[in-house]
């Protein structure tokens, strides 16, 4: 029981943090572009209140990560926010402008990774103290949740970021037969993750981008 508490402590701000502030980086993009509808909503903010939902963002990751810490396991720790409303029509370039809007949340992920990177260093790089190990294993959990996060969302399935950034960059008659698969996109991904077919594709793509992260912060 003490182990879980420590796990579920250690994840719960980097876990927070990921999720909502990936779903407000939607919302400030549509905003740039000409939507406000997440502005309008309340929604383009840092207060994680505003994003919480309780299952995605409380009850699923919690529930991930009992299972690894009481049986040991090495699933994909994810989870969701309350979408970010995003009005496509109202954008200045509704196709174009859908693949600044989607990306954006990505790479908010990425930067937050960053930053958790950069915080393990200095962990790494200070003297042993009270602190030190918790801070050391918080920026390791805060950059792995970012990684997951990221390449999840790119992956390209609609409603994913990534499905959105390919019907943007597709031909039009393309892009409107690959739209279509949306509604039936959230099935397919748990099929995915429920086989293990999605954690063969990602765990590689995820492993390669904690290793570049390594090599330029020098961990």
């Amino acid at each position: 029981m003490d182990s879980l508490i420590s796990t579920l402590a250690i994840w719960a701000l980097p876990v927070v943090l990921a999720i909502t502030l990936h779903e407000a980086a939607h919302g400030y993009v549509a905003r740039h572009f000409g939507d406000p509808t997440a502005d309008l909503a309340g929604r383009i903010t840092l207060n994680p209140l505003r994003h919480i939902d309780p299952v995605g963002t409380v009850l699923v990751p919690a529930l991930i990560l009992a299972a690894s810490s009481l049986f040991s396991g090495g699933g994909i720790l994810f989870g969701w926010a309350k979408p970010v409303p995003v009005n496509f029509g109202r954008l200045h370039n509704p196709k174009a402008d859908m693949l600044w809007v989607a990306a954006a949340g990505p790479f908010a992920n990425l930067l937050m990774a960053l930053g958790w990177g950069i915080l393990f260093k200095i962990a790494t790089s200070t003297s042993a103290g009270e602190y030190t190990v918790p801070m050391m294993k918080m920026a390791d959990a805060g950059m792995q949740i970012n990684i997951v996060l990221m390449v999840l969302n790119l992956f390209p399935l609609p409603p994913l970021d990534g499905g959105r950034i390919a019907v943007s960059l597709l031909p039009n008659r393309l892009a409107w037969q690959f739209a279509r698969i949306e509604p039936y996109g959230f099935p397919i991904l748990l099929v995915l993750l429920f086989t293990g077919v999605l954690g063969m594709i990602l765990w590689p793509l995820m492993a390669i981008f904690r290793y570049l992260l390594a090599l330029a912060l020098g961990f």
